[in-house]
Formats: C-alpha cells, structure tokens, sequence
C-alpha cells in the first residue's frame, strides 16, 4: 500500500501491520528483518516509514490513572486528542504539548516533543515515569530513570529505533478551567522580539510568529504570544462549567491545492495582512485555538499540493541564536522562499540523547517541496551548522550525515546502546538509513 507521512513527501510503498495486542506486537517484530512503529503520521518526513511498517492505533486503552498524583498509564497508540476530551473535563492537562493534539503518545514520546513551555516546563520526557517497550528479541522491557536508565533515555527522543513503545505513565498537570489567559505583543523587528522574549521569560507558554520575508529595518517583526491557564477567579462566572469548552466546527480542505497557488507573492501578501491583523491585548481563550490553531483545519497539509512541503525546524544555543537567526532570516527573505507559518520559541535546558531541544531559541518554517526550496535547505545547514544549531528529526525529510552527526552529540552513545538492545538492527526508519547507514 502508499504510505506517507503528513508532508506528503516521500511516498513509499509498504506493508502495514495493524496488531491490537501485545502479543501481535511481538509477532511482528520476531518475524521481521526490518521495520518502524507508526502512529498517526503526523512527522513531516520519513521517520516513520520503511518497507516494513507496525501501525500502533488500535493499542487506544487508558491502563490507570491516579486522582492524586496525576499519573496516568496508557497503551501507546492514544492520541493527545483522546486525552485532552477525557481529562480535561476533570481538571487535568497535558503537561507538554506540540502545535497538534492528533500525534499519539507513542510518536510523543520517540519525538520526545516540545511546546510553548520548554524554557520553564521542558519537553514530553521530562514527564514520563515509566515505558515498556518491545525489543527486538520481543522481549517486553520495563524501563525508567532508574531501571533500564539507558534505554529510557534513548528511547526518548529516539524516533522509534530502539523498539516498540507499547505502554507508558506519565504525569498530567491540575488545570482550574479549560481556558488561557493570552497576551499579545506585537514587534517591529528581530531585535525588539528577542527583547519581548527575554523580558517576559516568566510567562509559562510563549511562541511568535515570525514574519520571514520582512526586510531590512522590519527584519525578523512578529507577534508575540503568550499565556497562562486561566484561574476560575480570572473568568469569573463568563462560563457555565469553567472546564468545558464549545464544541468547534472545523473545516477541511477539500483537495490539494495547484502548486502556483502559493508562492512569493501570495505568502508576502499573507504575512503582511496576518501582521496588521495582530494588535498588542489581553484577551481570555479557551485552549484549544491557543495550543492548536491549525487542528481546526483538516488535512492542512493538502494547501501545499501535491508535491508535498516539509519543515524546516532548527535550534541555535542562546550565544549565537540572534546573529544567527538575523543571517538565516536575511538569507531566506533575499531567496523569495518564504513560508507563511514560521513559528519562534525559547527552550530551556534538556536531556537526552536525541532529543531535539537545547538551551536557545527555535524557528520553524514551512517550505513547498521544490528544486529551490532543496538548494536553499543546504545553505540554511551550512549557517545552522556554524551557529552550533541542530535540525530537528520529526520534521526532518532530507538532512545529511554530516549534519545530523554534528549536530547531535550523543550520537555515538545512542548507537551504542542501539546496538545492545537491538543487536540484530531491525528497528529502522528510511530517515534513519539516510543519516546513520
């Protein structure tokens, strides 16, 4: 069958098992020479495809859940989705979330992901307590801090090449309502933007979005946003349960779209009206529109056509990420290449061995699949690569050896501990032979 992922590039035959048990779980990898574990797809690239695929969707049960700790154990093919509509009604919230709550914990996990709340929260692993997973014997492992440390560790953030993730606890976050108190600044340039990240590092969530195709004096304007999970005294008595939200109607797009339909023009008029749009204010929203924008637009993806898109996401240490991030922003205004969703967010502190994140700021921008965008991608590494950057794995669709080696420093350490568990190197994405061999 044609599997892709949610950049629809590339698509690869293969075949897709689909077990809903444990135990048809170890089947398939004991009879396998290859293969990857598969969520629902929605890593830009090719991290999860390969000629041999384990779908993990129908492994959907909530195991447990304590009222007190808020430790919740689930089998790993739950959607963020899933636990948002069954949690949030009592008083929980995901302890770290990315731009889209259709990703399951599984591929949470293996991405290791971030959200708007890396500088004071961290990532997903920071909340994990325990994981089991399948190895490549098809034994079961339990694995945590403190049992297995080495495994859990390369398992988090290791894009699923380590085994299956079957099972995993982690904790959920006491929330007072469903809602998010959101402030608004809106910035002339990148340096004003660094400025209003770095005087308001107290808020817990924030992210900008990022004008990439301004000039000169405007390089870099945005908007910045912020928020806090609003208290049952900030929205008063505005809500009849303060932890239900409306029902949202949702759009889908309903073809994909001709490929001329974006390009320099178009984007450069989007991000000039989506700029005046933005006006500096405190408002009250509900989580959804705040976390996940996008999700209220169905397969979004189909607006880049059928050549598929990809994005570009990288880290810069805090030392270097303004000068940095002013040659890459010069660099892709100069090229026309513009893309209308580009996204600044400020990470803290991580560990781990793949995991993506590193003290610094990251941008994110979606590119169409074209001849161009590819040229440009690597002058972008080249500058990532001199500014001590990384690329991260869940976006990526055609980074090179050299720039994942040098860039994740812990490699040598992962494949080590790869090799133990999986002496007979089954576990393998195409992304994976593209970077490692």
């Amino acid at each position: 069958m044609k599997i892709k992922n949610w950049g629809n590039y590339p698509i690869v035959d293969a075949e897709m098992v689909s077990p809903s048990s444990v135990m048809e779980v170890k089947k398939a990898v004991c009879e396998s020479n290859e293969l990857i574990a598969r969520g629902l797809g929605r890593s830009y690239g090719d991290s999860s495809l390969n000629q041999k695929i384990v779908s993990t969707l129908k492994l959907n049960h909530f195991l447990a859940f304590d009222e007190q700790s808020g430790l919740l154990t689930c089998e790993a093919g739950i959607s963020l989705a899933e636990i948002l509509d069954a949690f949030v009604p009592r008083g929980w919230f995901l302890p770290v979330t990315p731009g889209t709550k259709f990703v399951t914990i599984g591929g949470a996990i293996a991405a290791d992901v971030h959200g708007k709340n890396h500088h004071v929260a961290g990532s997903f692993s920071t909340y994990v307590d325990t994981l089991k997973i399948i190895v490549s014997s098809g034994d079961i492992i339990n694995c945590s801090r403190t049992v297995h440390p080495e495994l859990f560790w390369a398992t988090c953030g290791g894009m699923g090449l380590t085994g299956v993730i079957i099972e995993a606890s982690f904790y959920l976050k006491p929330i007072e309502t469903a809602y998010i108190r959101q402030r608004v600044i809106k910035t002339k340039n990148l340096a004003e933007t660094f400025e209003a990240f770095e005087n308001n590092k107290g808020w817990t969530y924030s992210v900008a979005w990022i004008d990439c195709l301004s000039k000169e004096d405007a390089l870099g304007r945005s908007a910045l946003i912020l928020g806090e999970h609003a208290l049952k005294d900030e929205i008063r008595y505005r809500y009849r349960n303060p932890l239900l939200i409306e029902k949202k109607f949702f759009i889908r797009a309903p073809f994909y779209f001709p490929d001329f339909i974006l390009n320099t023009h178009t984007v450069k008029l989007f991000n000039e009206l989506r700029y005046r749009t933005y006006r500096d204010h405190d408002t009250i929203v509900d989580y959804e529109p705040f976390f996940y924008p996008l999700d209220s637009i169905r397969e979004w993806n189909k607006i880049y056509g059928k050549r598929g898109f990809t994005q570009y996401q990288f880290v810069l240490p805090r030392e270097t990420s303004e000068e940095g991030l002013r040659k890459i922003l010069q660099r892709i205004s100069e090229s026309g290449e513009g893309s209308f969703l580009a996204v600044l967010k400020l990470f803290g502190k991580q560990e781990g061995l793949l995991s993506f994140p590193k003290e610094g700021y990251t941008l994110a921008l979606d590119f169409p699949i074209t001849e161009r965008t590819m040229k440009l991608f690597n002058e972008l590494d080249a500058l990532v690569q001199n500014f001590g950057g990384r690329l991260y794995l869940a976006k990526d669709v055609r980074m090179n050896k050299d720039v994942f080696s040098q860039g994740y420093e812990n490699l040598k350490q992962f494949v080590d501990i790869k090799q133990h568990y999986d002496p007979a190197n089954k576990f393998h994405s195409l992304q994976s032979k593209r970077i490692m061999g």
